[in-house]
């Protein structure tokens, strides 16, 4: 019987996460392919339709890359498979608080 292939995206080699295309479970061993990179990763949480989940780990700090681009810093250090949402992750845009007052 073949492997199911599951839907996701992530588009930049680089990304520090992908997006679900699907609904997934936790526990879920999914591939996470781009052109560069496949990536093999148990999801620790379920992941709705179009919520991200980290495919490396993500030291508390960090940016966090999606699509190519910085979308958040991280509040907290993200295991590889875990749901990347608002309860880990700070946006970094539109934020008039981060910037500074010649900025």
């Amino acid at each position: 019987m073949a492997e199911k292939q599951h839907k996701i995206v992530m588009m930049k080699p680089h990304d520090k996460v992908a997006v679900a295309l699907e609904p997934l479970s936790a526990g879920t061993t999914v591939n996470v392919r781009n052109a560069e990179t496949t990536l093999t990763v148990q999801l620790k949480d379920s992941i709705e339709f179009g919520h991200k989940f980290a495919v490396v780990p993500i030291a508390e700090g960090e940016d966090i890359l999606k699509y190519g681009e910085v979308i958040g810093m991280a509040t907290r250090a993200i295991e590889v498979g875990e749901h990347v949402h608002i309860h880990n992750l700070e946006g970094k845009r539109g934020r008039g608080d981060k910037i500074g007052a010649n900025g």
